[in-house]
């Protein structure tokens, strides 16, 4: 589990590499390639075979790409990245802060005018290709086989475990239900389906092709009578062919660019994570080809009565895991004898003890002092760092389980806390509440949100440079758009919308916060004399206690004193009675009132 990245794709990897391929480009007369982190369905995490940008760079990182030059490799990352990317990347790479600098922007200052930039049409989106062609109206953008798989000579092989039915009580509607919906709704005679997590949910079905994500790598055709061609590897789908029944039918993955070039009439594609290959497939078979967004996208995120149900169920199941472990790290952290892998390798253990984890969700992020300050960093055998007295400890984790997907941070003190530590930490926290406690009128998107958890942050001159939540899927992926509380998130939030709820504050070489609840959206309560408007408010799904020892009584409200007293007595109702004697005596003690 904690073998070393470095092993695998170490720095000292890279520039060889690098050189590869730079002679495979020059051997074609390609002055530029692009690399991109995306596989062909454009999900958050790759299968090993798809970690291109891994196995050129060593940047392990689940976002970024890579333009590389006969001059120059340019890796573009944002701001979780930008202190990891220099531990795991060699000075043969150049990181560009992105998205404040454009990939476009960027060619345009290395190529010259009539330079030819390829690129893989799998694996870049019909925006970005479009994009690009706009910005880059000099120079010749050119589709090719991947420049990457000519030269990983053991890239592994592409993931073959079967396809599994996700059952009716889980999903809370059948598929042909959703289908039909779906179709009725179509003004084109197909929609083309690329995202796996759509895909797993309008069949419901879901798969094992990608690590801590129980989604079926696969692509689907729906047409507007609600039937669907379905195309997996070979035997991928073979043993849920009852499951799918008559108008559901299945092809080798390998047909279907045949397939599309024999579809007539318009066509939806989703410009956003549609392969750029796919679009001018269809269109030099003569179809009209309409952009408009993928149609389960957002049905999706909207939960239904079962799977918030099945969430409820999931966190608090999760949450009596969580709670043993954070009495078991007040008993033996203290003793200074704990690294980050043992704290790792412990949470997975209560969370396996539940016998009902299917997985986890991602990587458990475990952060002991300067680590902390790395957003997504993730622990190996040659960066695992004792937890000391005197240090912060950040963890970010969650299961998957067959009714929900769990995603939990807790930042606790490992001895005595400073003030430094209290103050911010307490920041930390009255931003996740004022989201927490937000009512908000519908139409109101995730963007119009996040200032609420930044003030306080801001009121002290300090910020973070990471969204303040993302979409959960339901025993899917555990980032799922399209909703979103960050400045960049347009989308309105509606009921049934489950998010993440994490700001965080972060000081480089010393500690970093974050505390992360999910929320479900809601129709907000009546209130007395309000008017007659439509509003939503959150209702929250973690139920886990913060540590005491790091709040700053003094920085509160009465009302965010109140807030937290009541979460408190919440929590320890919910889960007392699912405890051992020992941890149900911590969590009152955790759960008392400030």
């Amino acid at each position: 589990m904690f073998q070393s990245f470095k092993a695998q794709t170490s720095p000292q990897q890279g520039p060889p590499r690098l050189a590869d391929l730079r002679r495979v480009m020059a051997d074609q007369n390609y002055d530029a390639f692009l690399v991109p982190r995306a596989d062909a369905h454009q999900g958050e995490y790759v299968a090993p075979r798809d970690a291109r940008l891994a196995w050129l760079t060593g940047f392990s990182g689940s976002a970024g790409f890579c333009a590389v030059t006969q001059d120059i490799a340019g890796i573009f990352i944002d701001g979780r990245y930008r202190v990891q990317i220099r531990a795991e990347v060699a000075s043969d790479f150049t990181p560009v802060h992105w998205p404040e600098v454009q990939l476009g922007d960027w060619l345009s200052e290395k190529l010259s005018d009539g330079a030819t930039l390829a690129y893989d049409p799998w694996l870049h989106t019909i925006s970005e290709i479009d994009a690009l062609r706009a910005r880059l109206d000099q120079i010749s953008l050119v589709p090719t086989d991947n420049l990457i798989d000519a030269i990983w000579a053991d890239q592994p092989a592409p993931p073959d475990a079967p396809f599994a039915a996700h059952a009716i009580e889980h999903a809370g509607e059948s598929h042909a239900d959703k289908r039909a919906r779906l179709a009725a709704k179509m003004d084109t005679a197909a929609a083309i389906l690329t995202l796996p997590d759509s895909i797993a949910w309008v069949l419901n079905i879901r798969g094992t092709d990608i690590d801590r994500n129980p989604v079926p790598q696969a692509f689907a055709i729906l047409f507007d009578d609600g039937r669907v061609d379905l195309f997996a590897g070979a035997g991928k789908a073979d043993d849920i062919l009852a499951h799918l029944g008559s108008d559901v039918a299945v092809h080798d993955i390998a047909d279907f660019l045949d397939t599309l070039s024999g579809l007539t009439g318009t066509i939806t594609v989703d410009a956003k994570s549609c392969p750029d290959i796919i679009a001018t497939t269809l269109k030099s078979a003569g179809c009209d080809v309409i952009e408009g967004q993928d149609p389960c996208v957002l049905p999706k995120a909207c939960k239904n009565a079962a799977e918030i149900s099945g969430a409820k169920a999931a966190h608090e199941r999760d949450a009596v895991a969580m709670v043993r472990f954070l009495a078991w790290l007040d008993v033996e952290a203290p003793k200074g004898q704990l690294t980050e892998i043992d704290v790792v390798t412990a949470l997975e253990g209560f969370r396996t003890q539940t016998n009902a984890l299917r997985d986890i969700s991602f990587e458990t992020i475990c952060g002991s002092g300067p680590n902390g300050a790395i957003v997504h960093y993730r622990v190996s055998e040659d960066t695992n760092r004792p937890v000391s007295p005197g240090e912060l400890l950040l963890v970010d984790s969650g299961g998957q389980y067959i009714d929900g997907t769990t995603d939990i941070t807790r930042t606790m003190a490992i001895g005595t806390p400073t003030d430094e530590h209290k103050r911010c930490y307490t920041r930390v926290l009255q931003g996740m509440i004022a989201v927490s406690r937000a009512r908000f009128p519908t139409g109101v998107a995730g963007q119009h949100l996040d200032a609420l958890a930044r003030a306080p942050l801001w009121m002290a001159g300090q910020d973070y440079d990471h969204g303040t939540g993302h979409g959960v899927g339901s025993y899917l992926s555990v980032h799922e758009g399209p909703q979103g509380i960050s400045r960049r998130s347009d989308v309105a939030l509606k009921p049934g919308m489950i998010l993440s709820n994490e700001p965080g504050y972060y000081r480089e070489g010393a500690f970093g916060i974050r505390i992360e609840n999910l929320i479900v959206v809601i129709d907000a309560p009546a209130l007395d004399g309000a008017d007659d408007r439509e509003m939503l408010a959150f209702d929250t799904l973690t139920y886990v206690p913060f540590d005491k020892r790091l709040i700053d009584l003094s920085l509160l409200t009465h009302a965010e004193r109140g807030w937290i007293d009541r979460y408190h007595a919440d929590t320890l109702a919910l889960l007392a009675s699912r405890l051992d004697d020992d941890t149900r005596a911590w969590l009152t003690q955790a759960c008392a009132k400030l």
